[in-house]
């Protein structure tokens, strides 16, 4: 199978198995730098940055960004559709079945099964970025020096955002999208 056709293939089952958002895809995109190498974990991070501050579903849009930085154009419209070709398939479906599927005890405790295991993949995503941005794992191993292990620009400006946002609550999210955006031009993240 060709490199192009195994990324729709890994996207499909993201969109098949990724449930709760976008955030929820995290998990199977990290695995997906591990297993095939495709980006690393540092470019992982500036995908979930740069799909968060921009229009649309963070889903669709870390896959259109991940698809175009692997293969260009047609990787980002191939990863796009697979992510989304699941979810069509499944509206489909429960349209067709609605009224059934409504009063159904079977898909009602399906879902409700389901609510855990969307917060475990959030909770994932969560730890995961938050390692990657404070963390430098490779760098330490690589050097061994304890000072290394600690991404000390990304704790720094973590704690100022913090203590900004403290003092400013009534701050417009617009405001600290242009806030971060310009700390990460900055100080070069």
């Amino acid at each position: 199978m060709s490199e192009f056709w195994l990324m729709c293939w890994e996207f499909f089952k993201t969109g098949l198995f990724a449930v709760g958002g976008g955030l929820a895809t995290v998990p199977f995109l990290r695995e997906m730098s591990v297993k095939y190498g495709w980006f690393t974990m540092e470019k992982l991070t500036t995908m979930i940055a740069v799909s968060e501050s921009t229009p649309g579903p963070i889903g669709i849009n870390m896959a259109t960004y991940v698809g175009y930085e692997t293969f260009g154009i047609p990787g980002a419209i191939g990863a796009t559709l697979s992510l989304v070709t699941p979810s069509i398939i499944v509206i489909c479906v429960i349209a067709k079945m609605l009224e059934k599927f409504r009063t159904s005890k079977i898909v009602q405790g399906v879902f409700t099964g389901l609510r855990p295991a969307v917060v475990g993949f959030i909770l994932s995503a969560v730890i995961s970025i938050f390692l990657i941005s404070l963390f430098c794992i490779p760098e330490f191993q690589a050097s061994g020096n304890m000072l290394d292990l600690f991404n000390w620009k990304g704790i720094l400006l973590f704690a100022a955002l913090l203590a900004f946002t403290s003092w400013k609550k009534d701050l417009h999210p617009i405001f600290m999208i242009l806030i971060a955006a310009a700390a990460g031009i900055l100080f070069s993240f």
